[in-house]
């Protein structure tokens, strides 16, 4: 068990089906534990431990089956009163580094959240008469064993069979994901608590209170390593397109439609420099072609981003990527509320580290002050 001289403990779960607390034996080959959550690139962790030999042809934590491929792993943190878990995740790879000292040689396991499970099997299917978010629902429901919550956004959208039929042909996981960006939605699985995970499809949600405020500076309130913001001009983009009136062949221009973003983080936003064409919506209906132009708005990265490293002591919380956080200190331009994009946390025997990126739209924050 990695436990910090200041209180803040692992929680380790692992089993097939069912995780329940790992065996001593793997607490005690603990050395290191990294997990990352990323709004983009789903969560992963990898865990590192030392081996010795129970006898001389094996390494007996290797041949318990304990940390097997496949092995589902749940892994969080007690920081104060209240456990926090980081991933629900499976291990999908090993890196065995045996050495001639006992003491030296290592097993390092990586593994990915439960959405790796959506994404092992390629699928031929159509869905006829059926919405979006229909679909989504229904195959989300057959992944039940792994804790699934659905939270499902609903869409407008009804293709008639007369008109096109939706169609899979490729996993679960790569097939929501593309009717999320086509919606402007994003797909994302999240722990809610243990053993239990939230699976999002929709819009970017900028809703609720933000995380406790990362302060920089001198002053007994910073709880900063680091920070570093960049500006980037050419993130934000203007989408452009037409559809065509099928009685009188007519084309009609699309009239620029906003982010589904929301609500807005800063006073300044980055205007759009570059123009991007919606090369299908000359063959979409009013509505398609409006979903098509705003999802090609919503997906564009944003214009300006935020990299640094809490001090997890000072800090006293867990950072949640996906939510709003605070940052304080950094001047008038880049002070204010920012989207979390990504959090690493590095837990070692005695230390606990958190590396982060934030992003949002443009500079200067809505509000004069940020909340603590």
């Amino acid at each position: 068990m990695l436990t910090s001289q200041l209180g803040i403990r692992l929680i380790l779960l692992l089993g097939r089906t069912v995780p329940l607390p790992a065996p001593a034996e793997a607490l005690h080959a603990l050395t290191r534990v990294e997990v990352t959550n990323d709004a983009q690139n789903g969560d992963g962790f990898q865990i590192t431990f030392t081996l010795s030999k129970s006898q001389p042809t094996d390494y007996s934590l290797l041949q318990s089956g304990a940390l097997a491929p496949s092995t589902r792993v749940i892994i969080g943190v007690l920081l104060g009163a209240t456990p926090e878990v980081l991933i629900d995740g499976i291990i999908t790879h090993h890196q065995h580094s045996p050495s001639a000292d006992p003491s030296s040689s290592t097993l390092t396991v990586t593994g990915k959240d439960v959405s790796i499970m959506l994404d092992l099997e390629e699928k031929n299917q159509k869905y006829e008469n059926q919405p979006d978010f229909l679909i989504v629902t229904q195959l989300l429901a057959s992944y039940a064993k792994f804790g699934l919550v659905p939270q499902v956004t609903p869409t407008t959208d009804v293709p008639l069979i007369i008109d096109r039929i939706p169609r899979q042909n490729e996993t679960d996981f790569k097939f929501i994901r593309r009717l999320a960006e086509r919606n402007g939605f994003v797909f994302y699985i999240e722990p809610l608590t243990f053993g239990v995970n939230t699976a999002f499809w929709g819009p970017p949600s900028r809703l609720g209170l933000p995380q406790s405020a990362l302060t920089l500076g001198p002053g007994p309130a910073a709880n900063l390593k680091s920070l570093h913001f960049s500006q980037d001009a050419l993130a934000p983009v203007s989408p452009s397109g037409t559809f065509v009136e099928p009685i009188t062949k007519t084309a009609i221009p699309i009239p620029s439609l906003p982010s589904l973003r929301i609500p807005p983080l800063v006073s300044s936003p980055t205007a759009a420099l570059r123009t991007v064409l919606a090369r299908d919506s000359a063959n979409q209906n009013p509505a398609q072609a409006a979903t098509n132009l705003l999802a090609q708005a919503t997906n564009a990265p944003d214009s300006v981003t935020g990299d640094g490293e809490i001090d997890s002591v000072r800090y006293g919380h867990v950072l949640r990527a996906r939510k709003l956080v605070g940052v304080r200190g950094a001047g008038l331009s880049y002070d204010g509320n920012y989207y979390v994009r990504r959090v690493t946390h590095t837990l070692t025997i005695g230390d606990y580290k958190q590396s982060f990126s934030v992003s949002r739209e443009g500079t200067g924050a809505l509000l004069p002050v940020v909340v603590p």
